[in-house]
């Protein structure tokens, strides 16, 4: 077989996922800091889906933890984040405070000699994120941000068929996530003083997704629709790079959107179905719309995906590496980066910054 020949079949084929099974991580203990909605789904996951456990959670309020280690089995219910991250039996902090927390909050574990991963958005703005990163790496200690996604198989495949070219030279990318979760969702998504609005919370995934694909951009447009108390309803966003690709990003929290993304290369393109930072399919289509290959990377309700950015920070942790390599620190600061120039752009500042 011709080189010629191999690399066409190459190009009909999509990667295998190089993401290890979750619970062949090392076992680790945990301490979730802020126990709130998704802090249930990562103790679910931690519990169901890998070797590790969580040992310890901390809220400001002592009864509402009490509540949550009733629920997942949890020995030790501190009534204060300063309490948690003192606990000697707990390898690593899991921050899932609100978004205006987190680096007030990652900062107290790291001052406790703790490793910490952040739940996205890693923080408010830039500044903060790399003054977490930098506090880390002084005290010699791993700090990631859980961008679930970036960790999931289903991203590894897009990370390696655009590198390898499979889909050619990548030309453009279109990713959606608007839920409705607004006016009658969480107030935090309302509150400017918690960082509230659908950038932070859903922007941040297709950002995050171009960021991947793409890297940094060298221009950034961007508009909005604000609420009466300053945060963004709905952001439209594109994405000019170096090369002259382009990403078409939007978020918002007004109504239910496709939630699903396209890559699209010289030679056919990528299409993830909705929930595309979830576990999902990923199809290559070849120019004329030709499915030429699928996977299916949907899990059963006995899995969640959250298992695998806690069994990559196991590991990371037990070989005293200082990041991880599904969100390297870099990755981080360039999605904050662009996410400060966005809400510049459209007039949306965050109380006490």
């Amino acid at each position: 077989m011709s080189a010629t020949e191999l690399s066409d079949i190459q190009r009909h084929v999509l990667p295998e996922p190089r993401v290890a099974e979750p619970r062949s991580a090392p076992a680790i203990r945990w301490g979730i800091l802020g126990p709130g909605g998704i802090a249930r789904a990562f103790a679910g996951a931690v519990r169901d889906g890998t070797a590790s456990s969580v040992v310890a959670v901390g809220s400001r309020d002592a009864a509402r933890a009490a509540v949550f280690g009733r629920e997942f089995g949890i020995d030790r219910a501190y009534g204060s984040y300063a309490d948690l991250v003192q606990d000697e039996e707990i390898d690593a902090v899991y921050v899932s405070s609100p978004h205006s927390e987190h680096y007030a909050h990652a900062l107290m574990a790291i001052g406790a000699g703790k490793p910490v991963l952040v739940e996205k958005a890693f923080t408010r703005n830039a500044a903060e994120a790399r003054e977490v990163i930098e506090t880390a790496r002084q005290a010699g200690l791993l700090v990631a941000e859980a961008m679930w996604s970036r960790y999931l198989p289903h991203y590894d495949i897009v990370r390696q068929a655009t590198a390898s070219g499979v889909i050619g030279d990548v030309v453009h990318v279109l990713a959606d996530h608007s839920q409705r979760l607004y006016p009658a969702g969480p107030e935090r998504l309302a509150a400017p003083e918690l960082a509230g609005g659908a950038l932070l919370d859903l922007g941040v995934y297709p950002i995050s997704f171009a960021d991947l694909v793409l890297g940094g951009p060298s221009l950034i447009s961007a508009a909005a629709t604000l609420t009466d108390r300053g945060v963004d309803a709905t952001t439209g966003i594109v994405l000019t790079h170096a090369s002259g690709a382009q990403a078409l990003v939007s978020a918002s929290m007004l109504g239910a959107g496709p939630c699903t993304a396209t890559v699209t290369g010289t030679l056919g393109r990528l299409e993830l179905e909705s929930r595309f930072y979830a576990p999902t399919t990923v199809r290559l289509r070849a120019l004329d719309g030709t499915v030429l290959d699928e996977w299916d990377g949907a899990f059963g309700p006995e899995v969640h995906g959250f298992a695998y950015e806690a069994a990559e920070f196991a590991r990371c942790l037990v070989s005293a590496e200082m990041e991880t390599p599904s969100m390297p620190h870099a990755a981080t600061l360039r999605v904050m980066e662009t996410m400060d120039e966005v809400r510049r752009q459209i007039g949306v500042t965050y109380p006490g910054e």
